[in-house]
């Protein structure tokens, strides 16, 4: 099995093979637009424009699970990440990641890669560990997707090779990228 075999929505609600990028590196990732992670926005969007000529794609899943920060409708989101960030990269319709709701890719990419942990020195990390304790005390041991911006790296040949949590330095998920290309 490989992403290939996965049909999402675009922004205007239209079915899309991800079969469409066959032969191209992606990382595909859940954001939001009210997140204190949403400034990635600008790495994400350098890393695009860096690499895009060499076969690499950012596809972006707004969720609205984490903390209600992506309450926009999907034009709304597409017209923050154009007007703040200059995103070019393909934003997908609004999804759910996590529990009965959770599109079928997602679910995939779970299966594939369960969390990694967050970097103990991101300035994030110690927050996140006491929201999501106070929801889960056992969070640490499933696979569910955490927060926004966690990333998977998608190789060419469609197989899930590497999660990034969303406090993981864009240094590294860069470096991770480039092996790929």
């Amino acid at each position: 099995m490989s992403v290939y075999e996965f049909k999402v929505l675009d922004v205007q609600g239209n079915e899309v093979s991800l079969e469409e990028y066959a032969g191209k590196v992606l990382l595909i990732i859940n954001s939001a637009t009210q997140c204190g992670f949403t400034p990635q926005y600008d790495e994400l969007q350098d890393l695009y424009e860096k690499y895009a000529g060499e076969g690499f794609a950012i596809l972006d899943f707004p969720c609205n699970q984490f903390g209600h920060q992506a309450p926009g409708t999907n034009e709304e989101i597409v017209s923050f990440c154009d007007s703040g960030f200059g995103i070019t990269f393909p934003i997908f319709s609004k999804i759910e990641v996590n529990g009965d709701n959770a599109i079928p890719l997602f679910k995939y990419l779970k299966s594939q890669k369960g969390f990694a942990g967050f970097d103990p020195e991101h300035v994030l990390s110690p927050k996140l560990d006491e929201i999501l304790t106070g929801i889960d005390p056992d969070y640490n041991n499933n696979a569910e997707i955490k927060w926004n911006f966690t990333k998977f790296l998608i190789d060419r040949e469609g197989k899930v090779v590497e999660r990034f949590e969303p406090t993981e330095d864009m240094a590294v998920v860069e470096e991770k990228v480039k092996a790929l290309l």
